[in-house]
Order: C-alpha cells, then sequence, then structure tokens
C-alpha cells in the first residue's frame, strides 16, 4: 500500500491504498458528494503538515469536542468552527485554532 494525498475542492485527504483508483474509491466512500481535483502518491510513508503554515504556535491539545464538531461538519472546516462556538461559547479566534489544530489529529 501506499500514502495517497487526495484534493477536492474543499479537503485534502491522506489515506493509504493499493493504487490510485483505491485512493479514489475511499474518497468516494468518505465524501460521496466531492470530486477528485488531484491524487498524489506521496513519495514517502508520511504525510507532516506545518503548525506555523496554519497559524497554530505553541502547544495545543487535542480535543474529542473539536474532533466531534468536524465529524458532524463533515471536515468543512468554517462549519465545524461554527458548531464548536456554538457549543463551547468561545470567541472565533479560540475556535479557529482549536479546529485547525485538531485537523492534524484525525476526526
Amino acid at each position: 500500500m501506499a500514502l495517497f494525498e487526495i484534493e477536492t475542492p474543499a479537503h485534502i485527504v491522506i489515506a493509504w491504498a493499493d493504487d490510485e483508483n483505491g485512493a479514489r474509491a475511499i474518497l468516494k466512500e468518505n465524501y460521496p458528494t466531492e470530486d477528485a481535483i488531484r491524487v498524489t502518491k506521496r513519495p514517502r510513508d508520511a504525510w507532516v503538515i506545518s503548525k506555523a503554515a496554519l497559524g497554530i504556535t505553541g502547544r495545543v491539545e487535542s480535543s474529542e469536542l473539536a474532533r466531534e464538531c468536524l465529524s458532524k461538519a463533515s471536515g468543512d472546516k468554517l462549519h465545524a468552527i461554527r458548531i464548536y462556538m456554538k457549543e463551547t461559547g468561545v470567541d472565533l479566534e479560540l475556535a479557529r485554532k482549536t479546529i485547525e489544530s485538531n485537523i492534524v489529529y484525525g476526526w
């Protein structure tokens, strides 16, 4: 199996698959309404996201609630932020940082 990066208009999905067709099938299974714009086989067995590129500084703890909000929003980051704000009462900036930092933990 290889690690694939599957880009859609709204997401970048990272998945293990035997080949490109398998990666596309994983996308359809998890995001049936989205189309792949790009499917790339990664050259290594890891994929790294820079926290600095996301504007996250310091250590941010994983949050089960943030991942639950991402799941409710089907991975739509902006919708997940709104849900998180509604459920916790925190401001936009803290909700954004919490949701973005938890995207890398998976949901």
